[in-house]
């Protein structure tokens, strides 16, 4: 069982305050997290710092903890500048990057100059650009999107041949596309968890299919989680918060979202560790510190590895 916790990155203008950000970093080691993770917006009304800078001053804040984003909107990005961001920044961390990277869906690009109707082989073909500056000494590259001829890229990533690349999906050709282009499935926190356990269930197939060895393949999930000794106020609580963040309520949605008492919210973990997650991703609903420290002490020594 390995465990991840949210990075703050909500704050108002003008608010951010550098040393409690490096109170709660360091003590995310402090109690065993072993990750902790940002997700990226770089349009919205929420006030929502960059996922690069932020994890960047997390990396500086910190020793051991691994850093991530889920996801990283590569559709959005010039695929040479993101991976020149990465492969600094994972040589900054000495290896402790971890990247999910996702198209957005099928969404008003025109600030970013995607087609909407070809912004599934642009991120396809992005990811192919990525991996080849990481890997190759000279890139020549004749895309639909990007052409590149004998470039170079230094330095590569630390970690070899690059970062972990976590990738999501709903559907079995996303879940197929994950699978071949990516190297962990990192289910969505809006997927209840009897969805979750058929897309587990599904990649599995997929990379076995795919000849891959799927007791190997890295398995994740995104858990919304308050703790809460009131469990009718923390269900609205969560109800409201999840509301607030997909802009509508939405039963499917609210019912994988964990909220209530330690032990309530532990049996609802525990079944998500069942259904196939090896990492769990906790992305707390209202106050971060206080809510790390409830899940630490009364949620998580209450887990089990997987009774699958």
């Amino acid at each position: 069982m390995r465990f991840g916790i949210g990075i703050p990155q909500f704050y108002s203008d003008g608010d951010f305050d550098g040393e409690a950000f490096r109170r709660y970093l360091l003590r995310a080691e402090e109690l065993g997290f072993e990750s902790g993770w940002t997700q990226e917006q770089v349009l919205g009304t929420s006030s929502q710092l960059s996922a690069l800078e932020t994890m960047t001053w997390a990396a500086a804040c910190t020793q051991r903890l691994r850093l991530g984003c889920a996801v990283f909107v590569s559709t959005l990005h010039s695929p040479v500048h993101l991976a020149k961001s990465l492969a600094t920044l994972d040589q900054m961390s000495r290896g402790r990057l971890e990247i999910g990277l996702g198209h957005g869906g099928k969404r008003p690009f025109g600030p970013f100059r995607v087609d909407p109707e070809r912004y599934i082989a642009q991120f396809t073909e992005g990811i192919a650009l990525l991996k080849a500056l990481w890997t190759d000494e000279r890139v020549t590259f004749d895309g639909e999107f990007w052409q590149l001829e004998n470039a170079g890229m230094q330095p590569k990533p630390f970690q070899k041949p690059y970062p972990p690349i976590w990738m999501g999906g709903r559907v079995e050709a996303a879940l197929r596309r994950g699978v071949r282009l990516g190297t962990g499935f990192f289910g969505a926190g809006s997927s209840p968890t009897a969805r979750f356990a058929e897309q587990v269930t599904t990649v599995r197939r997929l990379v076995t299919e795919n000849g891959g060895d799927a007791a190997a393949y890295p398995i994740a999930k995104r858990v919304y989680v308050l703790v809460d000794d009131d469990a009718g106020r923390a269900r609205r609580r969560m109800d409201d918060a999840l509301a607030s963040i997909y802009g509508a309520r939405i039963p499917a949605i609210e019912a994988a979202g964990v909220a209530g008492p330690p032990a309530d919210c532990a049996r609802a973990v525990q079944e998500v560790l069942d259904a196939g997650a090896e990492l769990v991703l906790f992305t707390c609903v209202g106050d971060p510190a206080e809510q790390m420290e409830r899940l630490a002490a009364e949620v998580i020594p209450q887990l089990e590895p997987s009774r699958a």
